[in-house]
């Protein structure tokens, strides 16, 4: 059921929570993925799905060399594009979005990534996720981003009892004020790889810890 209604006291708990996180962490935009333009970035983000940005990073190093231009990603052969991004993961349909994706803004805008949400959607292998990274990351528009890691913590912290990422960026959006939106993804990924990890979470070591709604925070 989603969060429908935020109380004043837990709008203080949220803003206890997001002035721990701001103490602790970087409160500069960073962007964990590589790249130089926003189509690198759109593209080296519909790669990302169901794969590290370290290892994305890696094949967009050599990636972005063979493929200097939009047109060339829209030119691309399908087969060979899949070899290129093998190690990604799901190199097939990643692949041909990737060369769909291209031709449409190279033919309907000009090579110009788009800021509408909209229209970023209806572009071949962009949901929601990435096109809110596109919008944070070079528009700065206020954005939330529902990776692995916004959702688990999320969900623990008690923000959300949704699974659904739509969903769960539509709570965080009532929850969180829109100047900690694209903060809070950078923050929570940071969290989530040093702290409150998926498989083995340092609850005793987390400064969360007495904020945080997950039931198993005692057992751990």
């Amino acid at each position: 059921m989603a969060v429908k209604r935020i109380t004043g006291k837990e709008r203080e708990r949220v803003g206890e929570v997001l002035a721990l996180l701001d103490e602790h962490y970087s409160m500069e935009y960073k962007c964990y993925l590589d790249h130089e333009t926003p189509w690198q970035l759109l593209i080296a983000t519909i790669l990302s799905a169901q794969c590290t940005d370290a290892r994305v990073n890696l094949v967009t190093k050599d990636l972005f060399v063979k493929y200097k231009t939009l047109e060339d990603f829209a030119a691309a052969d399908l087969k060979e594009l899949e070899q290129d991004i093998h190690s990604t993961g799901f190199y097939h349909n990643k692949a041909k979005n990737i060369i769909e994706c291209a031709k449409t803004l190279v033919t309907e805008y000009g090579g110009v990534v788009p800021s509408d949400i909209d229209a970023l959607t209806k572009l071949a292998g962009v949901g929601r996720k990435t096109a809110n990274v596109i919008r944070g990351n070079v528009y700065h528009e206020p954005s939330i981003v529902v990776d692995t890691h916004v959702k688990r913590i999320s969900g623990k912290l008690g923000f959300t009892k949704e699974e659904d990422p739509v969903k769960i960026e539509f709570d965080l959006m009532k929850v969180l004020p829109r100047d900690h939106w694209i903060l809070y993804n950078l923050q929570i990924i940071a969290h989530g790889r040093s702290i409150c990890t998926a498989r083995s979470p340092k609850c005793r070591e987390c400064f969360l810890f007495n904020l945080c709604r997950w039931e198993g925070k005692n057992d751990e």
